[in-house]
């Protein structure tokens, strides 16, 4: 993948935390444990996240991690939900921050590589990335294509509000429920984003 292929970056959340990450930033899991907030991450996944180190970097849990794209399998687990869910797009400036990671897949995958930013893109493969779907009749490729769909950006501690450039909804009600909770933030409804 180049960088110029990549407007921008995600970060799948509830609505209700969207007011905290204003004010704080996209925190790593290790520094959001300390605030009250919603988690939409699958507690099966994030053990496994909790025991993995980054190569050469930090525990996984000290990372901000960010989605090269959104519509995902992440995000489709999580489709019915997707009133009270919104992805915050980031800009890819975050790329250029000191000790930011490229994970060229779901970063709990034992079959994922990790590589410095942004040279680390030119390690991810762009076309699973941005694939509409991720099945395939081969199992196997089918699991490499999942991976790959869920490649990642880690921003070690949080991404600064700075970075925050507007959020995505799947609804005109999931609009004015953001649009009521954080007046501020630029707010576009894309139903396809969030399998609709």
């Amino acid at each position: 993948m180049k960088r110029s292929e990549l407007a921008e970056l995600h970060y799948i959340t509830t609505i209700s935390n969207v007011p905290a990450i204003i004010e704080n930033g996209i925190l790593s899991h290790r520094s959001a444990e300390r605030l009250s907030h919603t988690s939409v991450a699958m507690t099966e996944i994030q053990d496994i996240r909790a025991k993995k180190i980054v190569p050469g970097g930090m525990p996984l849990h000290r990372y901000a991690n960010l989605y090269l794209c959104a519509r995902n399998p992440m995000l489709y687990k999580r489709k019915d939900l997707h009133v009270g869910l919104c992805v915050l797009r980031v800009s890819t400036d975050v790329l250029d921050l000191r000790g930011v990671v490229i994970a060229d897949g779901n970063a709990a995958s034992d079959y994922t590589g990790f590589w410095p930013s942004p040279a680390g893109l030119d390690k991810v493969n762009r076309d699973m990335v941005f694939a509409e779907f991720w099945t395939d009749e081969d199992q196997i490729t089918k699991w490499q294509k999942t991976r790959v769909k869920c490649a990642e950006v880690l921003v070690p501690d949080k991404v600064e509000p700075r970075f925050i450039l507007g959020a995505y909804v799947s609804c005109a009600e999931a609009q004015h429920a953001l649009q009521t909770t954080e007046p501020r933030l630029s707010v576009t409804i894309d139903a396809h984003l969030f399998f609709r």
